[in-house]
């Protein structure tokens, strides 16, 4: 690979390297548990009924995590993805911010992390963050291969999503609310992020590939091309842990969003991923998401009142900007915790 398709990463984040004129590396090792890769709950959908079901909502609750096999997207069709994706971040650096891909905006490509004041809050990292809803006016976006390839591959993840999102709702005892919440995520309101983590020359932990963070969707569907790399991890029982890799499973995991309609009992949970010293790491992640104007009401019972105050997603997204601009970090779903009675002055 050409070093003039790479960003110019180590060029303008290296000061984070140095803290005092000391070097700097994350201390990533210590809460990360070496001996132990993660299996995940794997559910083979081609088996699916009431008991893999109930295996769902149970995995949901207790890891926020899952793989599912007999998906229904093909393998060929996501290594179409994978060949396609490489040729695009092997363009030139130049090229990658100066031209739009297709018809996405010029901000769907995406590098490090501009508003990091520490090495804490870098992602070593390049993305085109892809908007699902349809080109206006523009054919190349319909009439190329590589557009047709993450057409079919949205389509395929989308209908997949609401399938998981249909099950998880209904172990709940979804009721005309939960379904009408879960219709205003249309293919059209979802995005689709191509990744490249490329190699770290500081050495392996040395910085985050992606930094700590929960989704701030309903669901991610998540295909690891390299899934000898590695790189992925969770937060889990306060310990880091690496995710088994499982080349012909997609990894679920439970969003924000989800997290609070189902009034904490499904997991939104922390994870990163780990850039690696020598190797690069390709990802495509397709996010659940409902229009801006959505209103997320989260759930009570007899027993729970709701934990949460309801919010649209647009009202979310534009917390979440605000918290990063002023912080350098996410805060999420604690900036809409209700305040428990004892706290409110009379």
């Amino acid at each position: 690979m050409d070093d003039d398709s790479n960003p110019p990463l180590m060029a303008t984040y290296k000061h984070l390297f140095v803290v005092d004129g000391h070097p700097h590396c994350l201390d990533a090792a210590g809460d990360r548990d070496d001996n132990h890769e993660c299996a995940l709950p794997v559910i083979d959908l081609a088996l699916l009924d009431k008991v893999q079901s109930v295996d769902i909502v149970r995995a949901a609750s207790e890891w926020g995590f899952f793989q599912v096999t007999n998906h229904g997207v093909p393998q060929a069709l996501l290594r179409q993805l994978h060949d396609a994706q490489v040729a695009v971040f092997r363009r030139s650096f130049q090229h990658k911010v100066s031209e739009r891909l297709l018809d996405f905006s010029p901000e769907s490509y995406r590098w490090g992390t501009p508003t990091a004041t520490c090495l804490e809050q870098l992602s070593w990292s390049e993305a085109y963050h892809i908007p699902m809803a349809p080109a206006t006016g523009d054919k190349q976006r319909r009439t190329s291969s590589f557009s047709a390839v993450i057409e079919d591959v949205s389509t395929a993840m989308s209908e997949l999503a609401q399938k998981l999102a249909a099950i998880l709702t209904g172990g709940l005892g979804g009721d005309a609310k939960a379904d009408e919440t879960m219709h205003r995520c249309t293919r059209d309101t979802c995005f689709l992020r191509l990744n490249r983590y490329p190699p770290c020359a500081m050495g392996s932990g040395a910085a985050f590939g992606l930094c700590p963070h929960t989704d701030s969707d309903f669901l991610t569907i998540l295909h690891q091309h390299d899934d000898h790399v590695g790189g992925l991890q969770l937060l889990k029982g306060g310990r880091w842990v690496a995710v088994k890799p499982d080349p012909s499973a997609l990894i679920v995991n439970v969003g924000d969003l989800l997290q609070a309609w189902s009034n904490n009992v499904y997991r939104s949970v922390e994870h990163r991923v780990m850039a690696n010293a020598t190797v690069e790491r390709f990802s495509v992640a397709f996010f659940l998401c409902p229009s801006y104007d959505t209103v997320i009401r989260p759930r009570s019972s007899s027993s729970r009142h709701g934990l949460y105050r309801s919010f649209t997603f647009g009202e979310y997204r534009k917390q979440i900007r605000e918290d990063v601009r002023l912080t350098g970090r996410k805060l999420g779903l604690h900036r809409f915790r209700r305040l428990p009675p004892s706290s409110i002055s009379s």
